[in-house]
């Protein structure tokens, strides 16, 4: 009877544990499948840019577009693996149609970061995209300097007049002045369930061999 209870937690420790290690198995397939679904629709086949694109339908959406950077842009600080600060540039882009929209036209060194590029007649294949990068945490832009701390959507659209569509570039016309294009991809998107399940796993292992450890204890006070 000494060992029944402590058999019974060390048995129902370890079954939970384990059950715990096993949805976050479950959960790590379901967050490949979207990583899956989202690789698939940014590598699809480039379209038209939609008249009213929506974060809900179009997020990831590849297009294209044709027309002419006007010279307005917004300087985005970001840190880049070996190269360290940088700017990714949100530039004003006036579609051949005449709509003016967003252009991420990739990153440039800081030290390169002297004015606004305009450049004429340019394609860019690129994705949509509605970044979240801005909470309560994220600086107030430097709009004298024209520096911004996260793409936050609307308030670039309105600082540079044009509608809140983003177009992150994969490609540009060789006419396009030198940025590094920083596409669209899913490098960004958490996806820890791997790890957690090791955890829970080593848990339920460590737990199993505490209970063992027990048991052998009491029964040896017994004898």
């Amino acid at each position: 009877m000494r060992l029944l209870f402590p058999l019974i937690v060390g048995v129902g420790g370890c079954c939970l544990l384990a059950s715990l290690g096993a949805w976050q198995l479950q959960r790590l397939a379901w967050k490949e499948g979207i990583l899956a679904e989202i690789e698939s629709k940014i590598a699809a086949d480039p379209v038209p840019l939609p008249a009213t694109p929506t974060a809900d339908r179009d997020k990831y959406l590849p297009v294209i577009v044709e027309g002419d950077f006007v010279g307005e842009d917004v300087a985005v600080l970001v840190s880049l693996p070996q190269v360290g600060p940088a700017y990714r540039l949100v530039a004003s882009f006036r579609t051949a149609d005449g709509r003016r929209i967003m252009v991420d036209r990739g990153a440039v060194p800081v030290a390169n970061r002297a004015h606004a590029m305009s450049a004429r007649s340019v394609t860019v294949l690129g994705n949509l995209h509605w970044p979240d990068e801005v909470d309560r945490w994220t600086p107030q832009p430097d709009r004298e300097a024209g520096v911004w701390y996260g793409r936050d959507l609307a308030a670039m659209a309105a600082e540079l007049r044009t509608e809140p569509v983003l177009v992150v570039t994969r490609e540009a016309s060789s006419n396009d002045p030198p940025a590094t294009p920083l596409p669209v991809t899913t490098d960004g998107i958490p996806n820890s369930h791997l790890g957690y399940a090791v955890q829970w796993f080593g848990l339920a292992a460590v737990w199993a061999v505490m209970t063992l450890f027990l048991l052998w204890r009491i029964r040896k006070r017994t004898v």
